[in-house]
């Protein structure tokens, strides 16, 4: 009979000790070890590998046959170019965001609509009719689509070894529990092993599976960090629920490029994938509004024209305020300071608000530019010119720096109609006969003020 004994495991991290520590020696947290029954079994010297249980040989690097992974394609495409151009298989995805986000209903989209895939879902937290009225709701297509409402991985297993699916969907890991751990589901010890085993299974029966994870309130996947480590892929579903839209990320991806990015609208039938973001997120308004320019940005490779909203006002409590939506509020403090420094612009006395349109977060240095002409439109309470874009980064002593990819941020302006970029005259091979649109080179802030307000 096996040796049933208790461990403390760090929540933070998944750091195990035989007895209770204040302080992790592994992630430096404080009061993070909970003690949690685990079952050690008879260890067993066992020679595994993926070839039909043969041990394993070493061989020269040399002579690896190189394979080509043939990826499933999805007629999901946001998805499907978030994960590397297609779905490959045997892979294992975690798939990560927030309480009522939109995680399952994404995913039960991708079971139910996806055609020619046989999927299996299964979920710990609904019941096989709640999932029955979501899908109907999407509009459910796909008759190979299976709901399995089971907890015990074991018991998963026997279904998935019947049904023989293409697909395997977990809804979610923390509601998992496996015979072999003595623990509660959603310790630490059973997610550790309840994943290990999906990997396991993932690898042999070269069926690709998704997680479903919880967050923390700190914002991070809940369970230990290993968990991140030990899957192939690590998606970030995000966005403000006051708000329709929804970006997935690619956190981490052993079959791609972490800098793709996916956007959904949020309906009723479901989650709607926009195929041109930019067109959503630029207002469309043709009386002149100051405080408003639009910026163009890079996610990963794809550009996006994005609406950056400024509004100055003269301090009505002596201390002014900054505040800002969407966009760091330090580089914002330090774009102010430039202003004032280089420029001569007196800022200090004004409460200075930014926001950013549809409720997305921004961290390209390229919209710097944007978000001054913004300002100073605002301060002045004057239009920016209409159909003027920008793109450029501003340094502390107030010059214009060049950005990468300025062609595709050009290209995406003059596809959306826009006559006038300005840029940094300091991006190198870049020629005004290549373009339709209007571009205006510029040094320094002093020129593009001029440029604009004179």
């Amino acid at each position: 009979m096996a040796k049933v004994k208790s461990a403390f495991f760090c929540q933070n991290c998944g750091y195990q000790t035989p007895k209770w520590l204040g302080k992790c020696p592994s992630c430096g947290e404080w009061n993070t070890f909970v003690e949690e029954i685990i079952e050690k079994n008879v260890p067993q010297i066992v020679a595994f590998s993926s070839q039909g249980g043969k041990s394993a040989k070493s061989q020269s690097i040399q002579e690896i046959a190189k394979t080509e992974y043939a990826r499933i394609q999805l007629s999901d495409g946001e998805l499907n170019r978030v994960l590397g151009h297609g779905l490959v298989p045997g892979s294992l995805i975690l798939f990560g965001g927030e309480p009522g986000i939109g995680k399952s209903t994404l995913l039960l989209q991708l079971a139910v609509l996806e055609p020619n895939i046989k999927s299996l879902y299964v979920s710990g937290e609904e019941s096989d009719q709640q999932i029955k009225m979501r899908a109907d709701r999407i509009g459910a297509r796909n008759p190979e689509c299976y709901v399995l409402t089971e907890t015990n991985l074991q018991n998963i297993f026997l279904q998935a070894e019947e049904i023989q699916p293409d697909l395997l969907i977990i809804d979610s890991i923390q509601t998992l529990y496996s015979n072999q751990i003595e623990s509660s589901p959603g310790s630490i010890s059973q997610v550790r092993e309840c994943t290990s085993q999906l990997l396991r299974y993932a690898k042999q029966s070269n069926i690709p599976v998704f997680l479903i994870g919880h967050i923390t309130k700190e914002g991070g996947l809940a369970g230990p960090k290993v968990l991140e480590h030990m899957v192939d892929v690590v998606l970030q579903f995000e966005g403000d629920r006051n708000h329709v839209y929804r970006l997935l990320r690619g956190v981490k991806n052993r079959f791609g490029s972490t800098n793709e990015l996916g956007i959904y609208e949020m309906i009723g039938s479901g989650l709607r994938q926009v195929e041109n973001p930019s067109e959503i997120l630029i207002t469309n308004n043709d009386s002149s509004l100051s405080g408003v320019a639009i910026a163009s940005m890079l996610e990963g490779i794809r550009p996006l024209l994005v609406e950056v909203q400024a509004l100055v006002s003269t301090a009505a409590y002596g201390v002014p305020q900054r505040s800002s939506t969407g966009y760091d509020a330090k580089r914002l403090n330090m774009l102010l300071a430039v202003l004032e420094k280089r420029c001569g612009f007196r800022l200090a006395a004004k409460d200075v608000f930014v926001n950013i349109a549809g409720g997305i977060k921004v961290d390209d240095p390229a919209i710097d530019l944007a978000l001054v002409a913004a300002i100073m439109s605002s301060n002045a309470d004057l239009p920016v010119p209409n159909r003027t874009a920008f793109a450029a980064e501003i340094g502390l002593s107030g010059e214009l720096r060049p950005v990468n990819r300025i062609e595709l941020r050009i290209r995406e302006a003059e596809k959306l109609g826009f006559e006038n970029m300005v840029v940094s005259k300091f991006n190198k091979g870049i020629k005004q006969e290549d373009f339709k649109i209007k571009l205006t080179f510029c040094g320094t802030i002093a020129e593009v003020i001029r440029q604009l307000f004179a």
